[in-house]
């Protein structure tokens, strides 16, 4: 009997050591075209709308899991953002009268990864209420929105990268690009044949960002007179 292998799975009983081989294979799992990370983004920049329905109802194998893939892009968006020193944002509220406001919204910019996930649930809200009639629950839209925020990251980050070395404003650019993307992707999930899925879920995403930032707002104001007593 070989005690290296277990009897029943016949895998190794004791995992080998990690070193750097062991570090490149797991890079190359993560990146891998197939069932990686740039599957992931290939196929949600083609069929956005049907591979996040089929991730949800049917196969979640194929494509990375959701709260990852909203976290990495978020780190790439955030590295890429401290590299080229770009302090431009989609959402960002300044106001030099509310330290905690402040604070807070340098939190928002520092980790996009949470904040995103945040303000995702404030837009899964509004989804939930234009799309009641499609039977899907809160936690599925919110995963929804985890694969079409975390594309939306992809698309600032390369804007930014751009911005960084032409010195050109484009980010702009990047935030009307960001919300056509939404709306189709978001509208292809629904229901890729009415017009007006794509426009509700361009509401639903405008409600959801200005709801996110009342809330905000009011969580700043609210610390500012509790710190005044």
């Amino acid at each position: 009997m070989n005690e290296e292998f277990c009897s029943n799975c016949n895998q190794s009983i004791k995992p080998k050591r990690i070193d750097g081989r062991y570090i490149i294979h797991e890079i190359e799992h993560v990146l891998h075209f197939e069932r990686g990370i740039l599957y992931t983004i290939r196929e949600l920049l083609i069929r956005p709308g049907d591979n996040i329905r089929n991730f949800i109802s049917e196969n979640r194998s194929r494509l990375v899991k959701p709260v990852i893939f909203i976290i990495i892009t978020s780190l790439i968006y955030t590295f890429i953002n401290h590299f080229f020193h770009i302090e431009q944002s989609y959402i960002k509220i300044e106001d030099g009268k509310t330290l905690q406001l402040n604070a807070i919204n340098s939190w928002v910019q520092s980790h996009y990864g949470y904040s995103n996930i945040i303000m995702g649930a404030f837009i899964s809200f509004w989804l939930k209420i234009f799309f009641r009639k499609y039977d899907y629950n809160f936690f599925e839209i919110l995963i929804l929105l985890c694969f079409i925020l975390g594309m939306e990251m992809l698309i600032f980050s390369v804007f930014a990268i751009f911005e960084g070395l032409t010195k050109y404003h484009l980010m702009q650019i990047a935030a009307v690009i960001v919300f056509i993307y939404f709306s189709w992707a978001v509208g292809q999930f629904f229901d890729k044949t009415t017009v007006a899925s794509y426009f509700k879920a361009f509401i639903s995403y405008i409600l959801g960002m200005l709801t996110f930032g009342i809330s905000i707002m009011i969580l700043g104001i609210l610390m500012n007179l509790i710190t005044q007593h």
